[in-house]
């Protein structure tokens, strides 16, 4: 397939070197991640990803979480499970 296509966005610069050290990390680039994405809106025919506007005590969770507050943190999974059962 030919790829001559051209996508052009503007994205804060903070987002874009996070997102881009996650696809290092993937051992991606930003092109093909974006391909991935396009080829899968086109095989959904939407988003692959819900996107939700989210209810007020989520919204206020993420917001403490997002700031260090009320926030429980475990040395392991089996703590964390241990704490479910309290």
């Amino acid at each position: 397939m030919n790829k001559t296509a051209v996508v052009h966005a503007r994205i804060e610069p903070r987002t874009k070197k996070e997102a881009e050290s996650v696809l290092r990390k993937l051992g991606m680039s930003p092109t093909e991640a974006i391909r991935i994405f396009y080829r899968q809106i086109c095989l959904r025919g939407g988003l692959p990803f819900s996107i939700r506007i989210p209810n007020e005590l989520t919204r206020e969770t993420l917001e403490k979480s997002a700031r260090g507050r009320e926030v429980e943190t475990f040395d392991s999974l089996d703590e964390l499970f241990e704490s479910w059962e309290r």
